[in-house]
């Protein structure tokens, strides 16, 4: 674990724009302040994908204020566990940290309908990965 009491994960997708940007607010709107939460790409875009913010708003988060960004080698050090996005970024591996790879499909240039799906998917998977943290913290 990092010197953070907090478990830390930190999101990568390769524009940071979707997948990654809507687990980091599922995270931390169901786990709150318990996980210190971040998100990063390889080659961040300009902006995040309007359906995603869209799809999000739906469910009552806001994401419109967040920004894309580069993932750098700290933010790797400095997480627990590192989850990709199944979309072919990776992360420069560090001894003692997780690494998880999710299989989502990529919302880039789709539409809210095809977006929300995958919004839903991400928030199953975010709610397993805070079970099994709370189960880490209780072992």
């Amino acid at each position: 674990m990092s010197s953070n009491p907090l478990p830390s994960v930190l999101f990568v997708c390769v524009h940071n724009a979707g997948r990654s940007q809507m687990a980091a607010a599922w995270l931390s709107h169901l786990a709150g302040d318990r996980v210190e939460v971040r998100s990063a790409g390889s080659n961040p875009g300009d902006q995040v994908n309007p359906a995603a913010v869209e799809a999000m708003r739906e469910v009552g988060i806001d994401i419109s204020a967040e920004t894309p960004k580069i993932l750098t080698v700290d933010a790797v050090k400095e997480s627990d566990i590192c989850i990709t996005m199944g979309c072919g970024d990776t992360c420069p591996v560090f001894p003692g940290k997780r690494y998880l790879d999710w299989q989502l499909e990529d919302p880039a240039g789709r539409g809210i309908e095809a977006v929300r799906p995958i919004r839903d998917e991400i928030k199953k998977l975010v709610e397993g990965l805070i079970e099994e943290i709370a189960a880490e913290k209780r072992a």
